[in-house]
């Protein structure tokens, strides 16, 4: 796929333009009058399709076959789509020899998975500030619960504390984000796994929102695991990947119990039945595969390699810094950090306004300006609420303001862009910002079902 650029006066660099992503053409109504394209920019809940990935998966439809079960030529055809879907993801990850790839619904589902297959006694660390995808899938293991760091470098020494002082000395795994779906900042991974490994512990890399955005590559890395999902990843169809080392996987129970991950099942006697378990991917991968979502999710992988991520990464830091600047030129705008400005980091940028409630001011974006951003505590209650300084959610109508100017909001609105943005959104963006904050909604908002909503 060849990839036209543009040159970035304001950064001096040549990077790539946005690649095509379905829904670019779409306009919405405003209650204002009229309408206006939507500007997307919520792509760390879910990003839009790359038009590559579409008309791959359009090319396949009429393909479409049962996996690994038939005879017959579609059946086979699907199958070898399938199989070639997993190395692709292999290549797109650097999976060492020996990893294992298998396709999950997310990375929800990936880290339940990895959880399930924990071995006795395994204690796991974890930060506080993952989303919950990573921070809750270990409760029936011991887990260490980390405070919020800083700093990259508090990060790595945190760590190193609490697994020098982990007792006994048994089987251990780290968790951790490649970068934050709060504040899009990068974490220390390399680091963070060269800590796990002195300790003898092993890591799993969330990169549900790094992944979009950096390449990530498992070998360089040095992680054991990693996981994230198709539909962040400009890929539909409800798919996600958990690559790593295999020996875990291999020795636990399947996930799922049924056809597919099951190689031989006899009755017994006792009218009981013996079942010969597979011992590659297919153990966790029980049931009617999806195809296409592993098909979309290998189709992005090699749009997102043709297109070069090195170009990617320039243009989405010009969107960065044209956000980054355009927030800090409106008053009473407060952008959340972990690790302070100049920490590098993926276009995801969570904010708070002085005196607005952060629904009443998204649904303003949405109903006034066609622009569809995130608000609340973002699946990661604990992270957030550092942030912000603690305290209950708020409750009310939501043309009331949060909290009373000068005290702390209770939640924020999040802004995310990636590969597929036009610099017209974010630039739209900015000025809607300043604009609310200056003069107000124009239109009145009532809750409905805990949601800000335009009255009428």
């Amino acid at each position: 796929m060849s990839v036209s650029t543009v040159s970035t006066a304001a950064a001096g660099q040549t990077v790539c333009a946005p690649l095509p992503v379905l829904g670019r053409d779409v306009t919405v109504p405003l209650v204002t009058g009229g309408e206006v394209a939507y500007a997307a920019l919520d792509y760390a809940a879910s990003a839009p399709a790359l038009q590559r990935v579409w008309d791959d998966v359009a090319a396949y439809a009429p393909y479409y076959g049962s996996v690994h079960r038939g005879a017959g030529y579609l059946s086979q055809l699907s199958t070898d789509l399938f199989e070639n879907a997993r190395r692709t993801v292999a290549e797109f990850l650097g999976c060492r020899e020996g990893d294992q790839v298998v396709f999950t619904r997310s990375t929800t589902d990936s880290l339940n998975l990895l959880a399930r297959a924990l071995p006795a006694g395994c204690r796991v660390f974890v930060f506080e500030t993952e989303h919950h995808a990573s921070l809750l899938p270990w409760q029936q293991a011991e887990v260490t619960f980390l405070d919020a760091p800083r700093s990259p470098e508090q990060a790595v020494t945190a760590l190193e504390r609490a697994l020098a002082a982990r007792e006994p000395h048994g089987p251990a795994l780290v968790c951790v984000t490649g970068a934050s779906n709060v504040t899009g900042e990068l974490w220390p991974v390399r680091e963070l796994a060269a800590a796990a490994h002195a300790h003898g512990a092993r890591i799993v890399l969330d990169a549900a929102q790094l992944a979009p955005h950096h390449p990530v590559d498992v070998r360089e890395l040095d992680v054991d695991w990693v996981a994230f999902s198709g539909h962040k990843l400009y890929a539909p169809f409800g798919s996600g990947v958990l690559a790593g080392r295999a020996d875990w996987l291999r020795e636990a129970e399947p996930y799922l119990a049924g056809g597919g991950a099951s190689r031989k099942v006899t009755r017994r006697a006792d009218g009981g039945v013996d079942v010969e378990w597979h011992e590659g991917a297919a153990r966790h991968e029980a049931g009617s595969p999806n195809v296409i979502g592993a098909h979309a999710v290998a189709s992005a992988c090699k749009a997102l390699t043709e297109a070069g991520f090195e170009a990617l990464v320039a243009r989405e830091r010009h969107l960065i810094r044209t956000v980054r600047e355009g927030l800090a030129e409106v008053p009473g705008v407060r952008v959340l950090s972990l690790f302070g400005d100049d920490a590098p980091r993926v276009g995801v940028i969570s904010f708070v306004v002085e005196g607005w409630n952060s629904s009443h001011f998204a649904a303003a974006l949405s109903a006034e300006y066609g622009i569809g951003v995130r608000d609340g505590l973002f699946c990661a209650h604990p992270l957030v609420r550092t942030l912000l300084g603690g305290g209950p959610q708020a409750q009310g109508e939501c043309g009331a303001p949060e909290a009373a100017p000068g005290e702390r909001s209770l939640n924020a609105i999040r802004v995310s862009f990636g590969a597929g943005t036009p610099d017209e959104h974010v630039e739209r963006f900015v000025a809607a910002v300043g604009e609310l904050v200056r003069d107000g909604a124009k239109w009145r908002y009532r809750t409905r079902d805990g949601r800000c909503v335009p009255a009428v």
